[in-house]
């Protein structure tokens, strides 16, 4: 599980942002494979292609978000966009 959420972590930043925060050593091309990989499939989970996920939508195609789905709607909205489930990852980095 640890795993997953550090893969999915490794994923969600954007690969500037990511650069910031990544642990010394990271490969790039891994981290650029893993945010394009992050990017596909919440755009694949977004069936309505409005850039915003339900918890259905989430619980379909990226069930590590559907899990945390309610910690990163912060605005309780009913649906996460790819810049809060980052900033969620990032949160979740600095806490570790």
């Amino acid at each position: 599980m640890k795993n997953l959420l550090a893969a999915l972590l490794l994923c969600c930043a954007s690969t500037v942002t990511f650069a910031q925060a990544a642990p010394q050593g990271a490969n790039p091309q891994r981290v650029q494979r893993m945010v394009a990989q992050l990017q596909s499939r919440f755009a694949n989970a977004n069936t309505t292609h409005d850039g915003k996920l339900t918890k259905e939508q989430a619980a379909a195609g990226m069930p590590m978000v559907a899990s945390h789905f309610d910690e990163i709607d912060t605005q309780k909205a009913g649906y996460v966009t790819l810049p809060q489930i980052e900033e969620f990852m990032r949160e979740r980095a600095a806490t570790r």
